[in-house]
């Protein structure tokens, strides 16, 4: 079997076991991809299994050497991801192919720094669901969409990508969601009566008849709303408004947390609004809220 056709078995391993996002598939067959290209310029050969099973620590060093001397150098971060792609390739060599590598073992990774999540105040994740309002030219109904969407990113915690999979038939919006997020993996999420409102008042004045299976949310000339479109909408909001580049769409997420951590909540219960995996993926949100605790005694208190 040829390095390239194993490669094939794990990306369809990744998509129809795993169910792994388009966009993760994209990213590991990438960095696999210029993996596998590098051994075998490196080497002078075409790869077998057999080769992968020999990589060398050294190779794999070398491999991320090359990724970041480049022209186009990435990131340390960037450089633990492709390292991790690799590590899961393997992982399948492994397990399914009875192709195992010992030295992949004694790769460290670059060191990152884990950077806190930033998301935006009460008072400017406020001022960005109300501005499209104000936009004069923009339709009524699009400002109700626009609307409708940052109240779901808010107020319920979701992705972009989340938000943009309800259909039709998923309004009149209930008490509470079944979102399927990363991984295929399922939760449920309570809805706030401001959402619901929301995407009512985007309902009443769409122009669109929409059959139940069709995206709920959609752009000017009638197609699905995207991803994109969200994104630009976000920038010149935050534009008009002064905010920081940082205020994204999917720091409405960020703050959804953040701001439920500072109320009280339970960090055990944000992991399972959010949908993650690990509670470390969460426990980020408590840097986020020490950080604004410290600030405010900085402030306040008489000595500071």
């Amino acid at each position: 079997m040829t390095a390239e056709e194993a490669l094939a078995l794990w990306l369809e391993h990744l998509a129809h076991e795993r169910r792994a996002s388009p966009r993760t598939l994209e990213a590991y067959g990438f960095a696999a991809r210029r993996y596998l290209g590098f051994l075998t310029e490196h080497r002078g050969e075409r790869l077998t299994l057999t080769c992968l099973a020999d990589v060398t620590a050294g190779e794999v060093r070398a491999w991320l050497a090359h990724l970041r001397g480049g022209e186009r150098p990435l990131s340390p971060r960037s450089l633990s991801q492709a390292l991790s792609a690799i590590r899961a390739f393997h992982r399948f060599l492994d397990r399914r192919l009875g192709t195992p590598n010992a030295g992949l073992a004694l790769v460290r990774g670059p060191r990152v720094k884990s950077g806190a999540p930033r998301p935006v105040s009460e008072d400017q994740a406020l001022g960005l669901i109300a501005e499209p309002a104000l936009d004069p030219d923009r339709e009524d109904w699009e400002a109700a969409r626009d609307q409708a969407v940052l109240t779901l990113l808010y107020g319920c915690g979701l992705r972009i990508s989340e938000a943009l999979s309800l259909r039709r038939a998923d309004a009149p919006i209930p008490d509470s969601l079944r979102i399927t997020g990363k991984g295929s993996k399922t939760r449920i999420v309570p809805v706030l009566p401001a959402v619901r409102e929301a995407v009512e008042a985007y309902l009443r004045a769409a122009p669109f008849v929409l059959a139940p299976e069709e995206p709920l949310f959609r752009a000017k000339r009638g197609g699905p709303l995207t991803p994109r479109h969200v994104q630009a909408t976000l920038q010149a909001l935050r534009s008009r408004l002064g905010l920081p580049a940082s205020a994204t769409p999917h720091a409405l997420r960020h703050s959804f947390a953040t701001h439920l951590l500072g109320a009280g909540a339970d960090l055990r219960a944000i992991q399972e609004l959010l949908g993650h995996a690990s509670l470390s993926t969460t426990q980020r949100y408590t840097q986020v809220d020490a950080a604004a605790l410290l600030s405010a005694y900085s402030k306040a208190h008489p000595h500071a």
